[in-house]
């Protein structure tokens, strides 16, 4: 059985892998919940992908994994890295086009990750991350207006915007939602032009949002990071 964490900035999540096959998830808001639950579960192997807390200290944790991975630019990967400074790539960006790359091993994949930023990131049908891009999410962009303003207020998502508000708060609804939705709508499209037969995997924390509302075809996997971790720990452990 293995065991896969992935720290992110609003809550960990946890994924409980028989080989390939996801047959547990669990999500955590606070550390101390994530301690008691790693220090009392019992697994063949750990991977730890961490993005806030220290992933030497989740490791500690886990004490009754005898071995243990941490997701780092050194940790051997299943596709080639071309990005430029691994050194300063996010974990959670690596773990997501690793996943992409096993579910989809000869495409062109696009993975949009949802969540505080959205993350746009390439893997080529070679099987090469080449970068991608880096954007404010839902939320973030919710509390910019609210924050870099005087007088705007902090307004709450909704499913789906008018194009033309007709308050300030469906005019910020307007603005945020409408304008998320057509720069992936434009993004996608751009990426499409470029490479033929690209697949577009989307997800994260605000994937269910997106996924009826986008013009290309795309796969929705909320649980895409958690497999790529898990197919980074089964190629080192097979090594």
């Amino acid at each position: 059985m293995n065991l896969v964490v992935d720290y992110g900035n609003s809550s960990a999540k946890v994924g409980i892998f028989d080989h390939h096959k996801l047959v547990r998830k669990e999500v955590f808001t606070e550390q101390g919940a994530l301690e008691n639950f790693l220090e009392n579960f019992s697994a063949d192997c750990i991977i730890i992908s961490s993005v806030t807390t220290e992933a030497t200290l989740i490791s500690s944790w886990a004490k009754q994994v005898s071995e243990k991975y941490i997701l780092n630019y050194e940790l051997p990967l299943p596709i080639k890295n071309g990005y430029a400074t691994p050194k300063t790539l996010g974990v959670d960006r690596i773990a997501g086009v690793c996943g992409a790359r096993q579910l989809f091993p000869e495409r062109h994949c696009l993975v949009i990750d949802s969540g505080t930023c959205i993350t746009y990131d390439f893997i080529d049908r070679d099987g090469v991350f080449l970068g991608g891009g880096i954007s404010p999410g839902l939320s973030m962009r919710f509390e910019a207006v609210h924050t870099f303003t005087a007088r705007l207020p902090l307004v709450q998502m909704i499913e789906s915007a008018a194009l033309i508000g007709n308050s300030t708060e469906t005019c910020i609804q307007s603005g945020v939602l409408n304008g998320v939705i057509e720069e992936l709508n434009g993004i996608i499209s751009r990426y499409q032009e470029k490479f033929e037969g690209l697949q577009v995997i989307l997800c994260g924390g605000d994937s269910r949002f997106f996924e009826n509302k986008l013009k290309a075809s795309i796969f929705a996997l909320p649980e895409l990071v958690l497999s790529g971790l898990n197919s980074i720990l089964i190629y080192n452990v097979s090594r």
